[in-house]
C-alpha cells in the first residue's frame, strides 16, 4: 500500500505554478514536503499563514511557526502572516486553487464527513465547511479503511456531512478515486493490489479507468 508520503505525492501531482492551496490536518499537511519538482505553489493555512515550505529540520524547529494542526512549519522568502479574519477571507472568496483534506467518510456522490463522530467529543468543524465551499477542487486523503476493517468510501455518509457533493479526488492508501458526475471511477491502485481486493474493502460502486 502507498505510505502516507507517497499519498501526498500522488495529491501534489496536478499542481502547477502559480496555485494557492490550503493545507488541512493530517496527511495532507505531508503535500508541502512532496510538491512537483520546478513547480512554484502558494502554500496557506487557515491559522493565517501564506507560503508555506517544508517541515523544518529536527533541532531547527520555531515553536512560533505552526500551521492549522499545531505542527512546526517554515516560512519561504516572501512568506506572510495574518490573521484569521484574512485567511478565511481568501478562502471564501474562492481564492483556493485546491483544498487537501482528511476525512472519516466520504459518499460515492462525494459529500464529506470529517468533523464528528457522534457520542465522541468534537472541537468543532474548524474551517472544514468554509474550506469545501470555496476551494475549487477539494482533494480528501484518509486510510481506505476504519481500524476495525469497515470501508470509509460508501454509497451514503453516516456521519454529520461537513459538506455535500463537495469532493473531487480521494486518496487513500489503497486507491484512487475521481468523483465524476456519472459516479465514482478507479484511476489508480496501490501497488501489490488488485482491482477486485479495492472492490472488496469498498462501499461505493465504481467504474475503472486506471490513469494514476
Amino acid at each position: 500500500m502507498w505510505t502516507r508520503d507517497e499519498m501526498a505525492s500522488i495529491a501534489a501531482a496536478d499542481l502547477k505554478d502559480g496555485d494557492y492551496v490550503n493545507l488541512g490536518i493530517g496527511v495532507p499537511t505531508l503535500v508541502a514536503n512532496n510538491l512537483p519538482e520546478g513547480v512554484n505553489v502558494i502554500l496557506q493555512s487557515e491559522n493565517g499563514l501564506l507560503g508555506i515550505g517544508p517541515n523544518p529540520y529536527p533541532g531547527e524547529e520555531d515553536a512560533d511557526l505552526i500551521n492549522a494542526g499545531k505542527q512546526t512549519i517554515t516560512y519561504l522568502p516572501g512568506s506572510s502572516s495574518f490573521d484569521s479574519a484574512t485567511s478565511f477571507a481568501m478562502i471564501r472568496s474562492g481564492k483556493m486553487t485546491a483544498t487537501f483534506l482528511g476525512a472519516l467518510e466520504v459518499s460515492e456522490k462525494g459529500d464529506l464527513a470529517n468533523w464528528s463522530i457522534p457520542g465522541k467529543p468534537s472541537k468543532g468543524m474548524g474551517g472544514a465547511m468554509d474550506l469545501v465551499a470555496g476551494a475549487k477542487s477539494v482533494v480528501v486523503l484518509m486510510e481506505h479503511s476504519t481500524k476495525d476493517g469497515r470501508p470509509k468510501v460508501l454509497k451514503e455518509c453516516s456521519l454529520p456531512l461537513t459538506g455535500a457533493g463537495v469532493v473531487d479526488r480521494i486518496i487513500t492508501n489503497l486507491a484512487v478515486f475521481d468523483v465524476t458526475p456519472d459516479g465514482l471511477v478507479l484511476r489508480g491502485i496501490a501497488p501489490g493490489h488488485t482491482e477486485e481486493e479495492i472492490e472488496s474493502l469498498t462501499e461505493a460502486s465504481f467504474k475503472v479507468n486506471l490513469t494514476v
